[in-house]
């Protein structure tokens, strides 16, 4: 029941090893939306067993993330990062940010990688965290920028396409552009309409091409390669996402 990718993974552990943290990620993918609590729970149990494996560090930052434990979150991505070389959850380490009211380290961080060594889809939600934060500073003019990228095209349907256009429309909203917003939202719904396969919808739905292999990010400290169940640091909801 897991994808390739995270079996490959989790070849480097003795197969009863493997079969129990696989048990633990299976639950975690079927509890998410429902009880992100417990599947929290299951990450941590998991991290316990396969605390050096990237797709269980890169699971329990989720679980953290679900349940507003921005802190925990924020260090498991950390790692996750360090150990895979990857940048495809750089969005959610931003958000953390926000999530634990650093606006300015968010920008920071959203621009410590060059946008054109991210998935087309990842730089989708970095400039929606991106726009977030700078909302967070008060920032709106700037906000709307961050949102204008080639991927903003309201006559095309991707994966991501409705959460951009809401998230342009609330930055307009906010910038008290009412009218352009509701024609921004409206055209996230029409989106998100195409995407299941509405027949009143007239949008041209496009399929995202998957992509798995990232350029190698810079690393963090080895330290943080033990995960924790808890921090005493917290923050507060972060995204817009």
């Amino acid at each position: 029941m897991l994808d390739r990718i995270a079996l490959n993974e989790l070849k480097t552990l003795s197969k009863e090893n493997a079969d129990g943290v696989a048990l633990h990620l299976v639950m975690v993918s079927q509890l998410i939306e429902t009880d992100p609590e417990l599947a929290h729970q299951h990450a941590i149990s998991a991290a316990r067993r396969a605390g050096r494996i990237g797709v269980v560090r890169e699971t329990l930052a989720i679980t953290a993330y679900a349940t507003e434990d921005y802190a925990l979150a924020l260090r498991e991505l950390r790692t996750y990062r360090r150990i895979s070389g990857r940048d495809d959850q750089l969005p959610m380490m931003v958000d953390s940010e926000r999530g634990l009211e650093r606006p300015e380290r968010a920008l920071e961080l959203g621009r410590s990688v060059r946008r054109s060594t991210l998935s087309t889809g990842v730089q989708v939600e970095l400039a929606i965290a991106m726009s977030g934060a700078r909302l967070d500073l008060g920032q709106a003019e700037e906000a709307l920028v961050e949102l204008q990228i080639p991927q903003l095209d309201p006559t095309k349907a991707f994966s991501y396409s409705p959460a951009l256009f809401g998230a342009y429309g609330t930055v307009l909203e906010e910038l008290g552009r009412d009218e352009e917003a509701a024609t921004w939202f409206d055209r996230a719904d029409v989106a998100a309409d195409a995407l299941n396969d509405d027949d009143d919808a007239t949008i041209e739905v496009i399929e995202e091409e998957l992509e798995f292999d990232e350029l190698v990010a810079d690393g963090d400290d080895a330290e943080n390669d033990k995960p924790v169940e808890e921090t005493g640091e917290t923050g507060n909801g972060a995204s817009d996402r």
